[in-house]
């Protein structure tokens, strides 16, 4: 059986693996107050080339969204994002749950429009009741987006101007941080994005860990955030573990080169989709792959490839997804395209 639902279905890669073996029986700190979490911090500064950065380390995506999201707003705030954004659709209110209202704006394969941001911001104090409505207090973008598409550094820099001018943080939700900065479509760096918003993080489960994400922020602007990690269950005892995984993947760029293998995975699974002459959905630069097929040919392919369907079952097509990761291997990928076969259509 092949494998292309997601890029957390593997452990994590060998060398975060032989790290953890390594320092397996050594006695630390706890909660992130180790030697390894220092250095791992230190590491991802540098490579952020921000020595000023604020980095923290917590255990998983959901926690680390609503985590950030409830340090940074008040009760009275909710915040933008788009219809489509995790946080909105596959987070099962995991926002709401912690007072805070996902104020939505049009999707636009997955990206929102900086006019359109602009446009709620403007709308909303101009509402004399807007005392009695939930004010817009963050803006919530993911890189890469739900859909696997890429804001460009001109959008960035006009959705952080928008926010430094309305006085509220941009935050990026950097799940799949790495497989956008590797795609050839991606026109910023690291550094870049960490001045191009005011808080974002590394995903690490998604890309070559066990588990774990890297919260980067401008200095100060999180306060009394420890307190809040443990409230929201992100906080790790042992957080030494996320020191060695993370310590790990930012030596020798191991995040940077696994991540640009997942990028090269998809494209050729994209282009043997294509040459076959099926419908892509939306044209992803980055690891996630959606067509559009014909339900035989889901359903033929279902039966030695898992991948997910992406909405609902349709009466004669359907939009699938396929996801590559650091971990996918050039064998699998040409066996399924092997079994794909040309389109009828």
């Amino acid at each position: 059986m092949l494998h292309f639902d997601t890029d957390y279905m593997e452990g994590a890669h060998p060398k975060v693996m032989q790290r953890l073996v390594e320092t397996n029986l050594e006695q630390t700190t706890g909660y992130g107050s180790d030697d390894y979490c220092k250095t791992a911090k230190d590491l991802v500064r540098k490579t952020c080339g921000d020595e000023s950065l604020d980095v923290h380390f917590l255990v998983g995506g959901t926690q680390t969204n609503s985590t950030v999201i409830d340090a940074l707003l008040h009760h009275h705030e909710g915040v933008l994002a788009a219809e489509t954004a995790h946080i909105n659709v596959h987070e099962s209110g995991a926002i709401e749950s912690c007072g805070h209202k996902v104020l939505t704006l049009p999707s636009y394969e997955g990206k929102v429009c900086p006019d359109d941001v602009q446009a709620y911001i403007d709308n909303f104090y101009a509402d004399e009741t807007y005392e009695h409505m939930v004010a817009p207090g963050m803006l919530y973008i993911s890189f890469p987006t739900e859909y696997g598409t890429l804001y460009s550094k001109k959008e960035l820099r006009e959705l952080h101007d928008i926010c430094l001018e309305a006085k509220i943080p941009m935050f990026v939700d950097g799940a799949r941080l790495g497989y956008g900065l590797m795609s050839d479509a991606c026109d910023i760096t690291l550094p870049e994005l960490a001045q191009l918003c005011d808080i974002f993080y590394i995903g690490g489960t998604k890309v070559g860990l066990l588990f774990g994400e890297c919260v980067v922020a401008r200095k100060g602007l999180l306060q009394h955030f420890f307190p809040l990690i443990k409230q929201h269950g992100a906080l790790l005892a042992k957080g030494r573990l996320l020191g060695v995984q993370f310590g790990t993947l930012f030596t020798d760029d191991l995040y940077f080169k696994i991540a640009r293998h997942a990028i090269e995975m998809a494209m050729k699974l994209k282009a043997g989709f294509v040459q076959a002459g099926y419908q892509l959905f939306l044209d992803s630069p980055t690891n996630q792959q959606f067509f559009v097929l014909p339900n035989e040919v889901m359903d033929r392919l279902a039966e030695f490839c898992s991948f997910e369907i992406w909405g609902t079952r349709g009466e004669t097509k359907t939009t699938v997804r396929f996801v590559t990761s650091w971990a996918t291997t050039e064998d699998a990928v040409n066996k399924l395209l092997e079994n794909v076969g040309a389109s009828s259509l």
